[in-house]
């Protein structure tokens, strides 16, 4: 095979390993080669074969009924990310504070195209919520998306319209419209709520974290069961520590 060929082949491999991982979700950790051909659309004797070097270099794990999940190579490789180890390790202590003070459940997520993905979670476990660190979710339909979203370019604005609004519950903001009114408010006050619009019953307050530059780097919330969410107070304490871990970002040149 000459070099050209190899250089034609070689991504096409990893594509289809990046679809195999793309497979998994919060939903279902356990997959079959059956399950994982039908979601990515790979023919099932190619899944088998790539699912099986997966497993020999440890990035997905063989459980005891055959099905497989994802391996502890890739928690290992994860920790190593700059951008987020750099990012958590600066807010964890402030967000371990802003859960003393609030005693509800506190998320920081990131913007990865039109989701978010959590960071770092602390407390609040007891929570129906679907959130978990490295999980995703719509950042339209999420006060940590939206509040980070506030805060970015048009185009990513766009590229997240032009996805689909999808709606999680009937609160979920589903119209163009409606999501430029609600950064345009967001970006008014300084703060983002999400009133069950990713969850039924739980709602949260988030505020935008800076880093060098000004430069919008993450969303930091305080979640819990929408009664127990009162958003002055909890809205005030939100933006205090995010402003605390913004002002760590820019001291750091983070």
């Amino acid at each position: 095979m000459c070099p050209a060929e190899r250089n034609e082949v070689a991504p096409g491999v990893v594509d289809k390993v990046a679809l195999i991982l793309a497979a998994f979700d919060s939903g279902e950790t356990d997959l079959g080669v059956r399950q994982i051909a039908a979601r990515t659309g790979l023919a099932t004797s190619t899944v088998h074969r790539l699912t099986s070097e997966l497993v020999t270099h440890r990035v997905l794990e063989r459980g005891l009924d055959a099905r497989l999940r994802l391996g502890l190579r890739l928690f290992e490789l994860g920790e190593l990310v700059p951008r987020h180890r750099t990012l958590s390790q600066a807010a964890r202590p402030i967000m371990e504070d802003l859960w003393a003070a609030t005693h509800q459940r506190i998320h920081l997520a990131v913007l990865d195209g039109v989701d978010v993905v959590y960071v770092e979670i602390v407390g609040g476990t007891g929570l129906p919520l679907s959130s978990r660190t490295g999980g995703r979710l719509p950042a339209h339909a999420t006060g940590v998306g939206k509040v980070i979203l506030a805060y970015s370019s048009d185009a990513v604005i766009q590229s997240v319209i032009d996805s689909g609004l999808r709606g999680l519950t009937p609160q979920t903001i589903t119209s163009a419209e409606d999501l430029q009114r609600a950064l345009a408010t967001i970006r008014a006050e300084g703060t983002a709520y999400d009133n069950e619009e990713s969850h039924r019953g739980i709602s949260c307050v988030a505020a935008p974290v800076f880093g060098m530059n000004r430069q919008i780097r993450a969303g930091l919330s305080i979640t819990g069961q929408t009664r127990a969410i009162d958003p002055f107070p909890l809205g005030v304490a939100v933006r205090t520590a995010a402003f605390t871990l913004s002002r760590a970002l820019r001291r750091s040149r983070l």
